[in-house]
């Protein structure tokens, strides 16, 4: 059976980054993509915040050179998704989707989390052409436009108010007729005068021709509403891609690891949205991306 010291699993920029590192330290990491490479960043259609890029630039772009750079010190990067991981300390057992099996001495999960949506096969349609589940990513391209957010919770709210300040209209779709929200971030989107909010009314169709100019809402069961808009944010919540190791890693009751009740002593590391369900950026991905190698370097040093 096939041995490594490192075994990466996911991709994205916690588990590119990861693999640069652990590679740079001449420990040879296998990492796997998963199903798909490069995690959920690749829904975006540009990225302008990642630091280094004066000019926008393409996920595809970004993550494949991080891929690269990975290769360039030794990393063994392969297509491929694991299906199960038995842990046992210096011998972990992976097995991916083809039957194939590999042991490592330590793990580095990046396995990210996955925006919900509403399942309409219009989202899938219009991702990227104006559907977006990051506010933070892709508002900035909707400036001076009209918008809407589908959800209730504090992510919904946070996204509005985040788009308030780039949009002068942001409706928020609400199912329910009241906000989930925290009391602070309902009194702030009620007095925010750039946010309308559409209480009782469900998505269910999202329309246009290259890119989306308006949805369908239904209104309380019974009358058909359309909204014209030129962009539409999914903000009802994410679930992490942790649910094979639920049996045997602590996880807290949104499914994300918690970090502080991992045996890193055991060789077992978490990094990016996995592990963190507040901030879903690239650059913070990356960031744990690196600490979870350097503790992975530490310990296979040991």
């Amino acid at each position: 059976m096939e041995k490594a010291k490192c075994v990466i699993i996911g991709s994205g920029p916690a588990g590119y980054t990861a693999a640069i590192y652990v590679a740079r330290a001449n420990l040879q990491p296998v990492l796997y993509q998963g199903p798909q490479p490069g995690g959920q960043l690749m829904i975006t259609p540009t990225i302008e915040n990642y630091p280094g890029f004066a000019d926008a630039i393409d996920p595809f772009t970004l993550l494949n050179a991080m891929c690269e750079q990975a290769k360039k010190y030794g990393a063994d990067i392969r297509e491929g998704i694991v299906k199960e991981v038995k842990f046992e300390k210096n011998n972990n057992l992976i097995t991916i989707d083809d039957g194939s099996q590999i042991t490592a001495q330590c793990v580095i999960i990046a396995t990210g989390a996955s925006a919900k949506f509403l399942g309409l096969p219009s989202e899938k349609q219009f991702m990227g052409k104006g559907v977006s589940a990051c506010a933070t990513c892709d508002g900035f391209f909707f400036r001076g436009k009209t918008v809407a957010v589908v959800g209730g919770g504090d992510t919904a709210c946070e996204e509005a108010l985040y788009l308030a300040n780039l949009c002068p209209k942001v409706y928020m779709i609400v199912r329910k007729p009241f906000l989930r929200a925290s009391q602070i971030l309902q009194d702030r989107v009620k007095n925010n005068p750039n946010i309308t909010i559409l209480f009782e009314h469900v998505t269910q169709e999202i329309v246009g021709n290259e890119k989306v100019e308006g949805v369908k809402l239904l209104y309380q069961n019974e009358k058909m509403v359309d909204l014209p808009i030129d962009g539409l944010f999914i903000a009802i919540g994410h679930h992490p891609n942790t649910q094979m190791f639920g049996s045997q890693l602590p996880l807290d009751a949104d499914g994300y690891f918690i970090k502080e009740k991992l045996d890193k002593a055991n060789g077992i590391f978490v990094a990016g949205d996995c592990s963190e369900p507040h901030y879903k950026q690239a650059v913070i991905a990356a960031g744990e991306g690196c600490k979870s190698a350097l503790d992975a370097i530490e310990f296979l040093k040991q």
